[in-house]
């Protein structure tokens, strides 16, 4: 009777191992923006390109559930958790706690501030999946601060690299009110420059009640009065570019927020695998994939890719190991972070709202190193100060 106890035992001994082997997964916290104000209903029903269309959780949960069998096979498992913050104290609050509570990595949909606020209360990673801004890559940047989302410099550029193969060397640019349209504008000259492009014209642009300012919303008087090859818009907000195309004084393109916009990721791009994550998302969220959804479904991939590839990992090993990912996003290369400022190398796709008309960098672009740093700020620029 011994003999069949300790088989037993040994079964016994063989299963709380293997218990214990898949006890201690990667604990990340998603925190994002309690009642987002960019996912109100109407803003949703105007579907602006470059905007986002829902969740970061949903992206997320399809990379998980895209790699259960790799982690099953590996032993482990990732741990999701979701918070929603109201300001940026909460949000630091928030990231405390789950510091606190174990989390190995913070996955953040939040304005810039607050990411700022996260970024400096805790010691753990953060994967950014919804902040644009550049400021995050270049004066603000952080040591533990990754970015799945193409910056806006990466954005422009891509458009600005698009234009020069077409010979639309001469640019109207209009620019909106507000703080972000300005520093948007920036971005926006700044790749021009880099590519040799000519602003032949600056002018602002406004969408207002008072029949004062009735000429800074039309779009002849605004295209007037000079000659261009393309128009480019800035207009964080969407409402104004939306109503461009076609309604220019001269018969030229738009560009920038309507027209030809730059994205990280569109639901008809067809190649490398593109349609088959399109459609697994579109079946999963009920909605289209967008760039922020493609960009948290990365974050939840180089999760899944710590996870199996360091099963008994530790926070601090996990760590070491994210800046050192080479992760696979269905765009045709393999994408890694940059050194000098966190960024993930990407191509980018520029799409006029229906289908992907061309991508970049675009064919025949050099760089000494990697040609996807011909999107974005490059090493040798320097902004980020932050050792790293």
């Amino acid at each position: 009777m011994r003999l069949p106890l300790r088989n037993s035992f040994a079964g016994g001994v063989l299963w709380l191992a293997a218990a214990v082997a898949v006890a201690a997964p990667l604990k990340a916290t998603l925190i994002s923006i309690e009642d987002d104000p960019r996912l109100e209903r109407t803003r949703l029903e105007r579907d602006f390109l470059g905007h986002p269309g829902g969740s970061a959780e949903q992206g997320l949960q399809m990379a998980l559930a895209d790699s259960s069998f790799e982690l099953d096979a590996a032993g482990t498992q990732v741990q999701l958790d979701a918070k929603a913050a109201r300001d940026a104290a909460s949000a630091r609050a928030l990231a405390l706690a789950a510091e606190k509570s174990g989390a190995a990595v913070l996955v953040t949909d939040l304005p810039a501030d607050w990411l700022l606020a996260v970024a400096d209360a805790v010691k753990i990673p953060l994967l950014n999946v919804g902040a644009a801004d550049d400021r995050l890559r270049q004066q603000d940047c952080r040591a533990r601060l990754y970015h799945l989302l193409p910056s806006e410099r990466m954005r422009a550029d891509a458009l600005a690299q698009t234009l020069v193969a077409r010979k639309w060397s001469k640019l109207l640019l209009l620019t909106g009110p507000s703080a972000e349209d300005a520093l948007r504008a920036q971005v926006a000259q700044a790749a021009l420059k880099r590519y040799g492009l000519q602003v032949v014209a600056t002018r602002p642009f406004k969408l207002s009640a008072d029949p004062r300012e009735r000429e800074l919303a039309n779009p002849l008087l605004l295209t007037a009065g000079t000659a261009y090859d393309v128009v480019w818009v800035v207009d964080s907000d969407g409402e104004f570019a939306r109503s461009l195309p076609f309604r220019t004084v001269l018969p030229r393109p738009v560009v920038g927020d309507a027209g030809l916009v730059p994205l990280g990721w569109h639901a008809q791009f067809e190649r490398f695998g593109a349609p088959q994550v399109s459609r697994r998302f579109a079946k999963s969220a009920k909605r289209p994939m967008l760039a922020q959804d493609w960009a948290a479904w990365m974050a939840g991939k180089a999760l899944v890719q710590l996870a199996a590839g360091a099963p008994k990992g530790t926070p601090a090993s996990w760590a070491q190991a994210l800046p050192k990912l080479q992760l696979d996003g269905s765009k045709g290369v393999q994408m890694s972070f940059r050194a000098w400022d966190g960024q993930l190398r990407q191509p980018m796709l520029l799409s006029d709202g229906q289908g992907v008309i061309a991508t970049a960098p675009i064919e025949g672009i050099l760089h000494p190193s990697n040609v996807l740093d011909t999107l974005g700020a490059d090493a040798g620029e320097k902004l980020c100060k932050t050792p790293r």
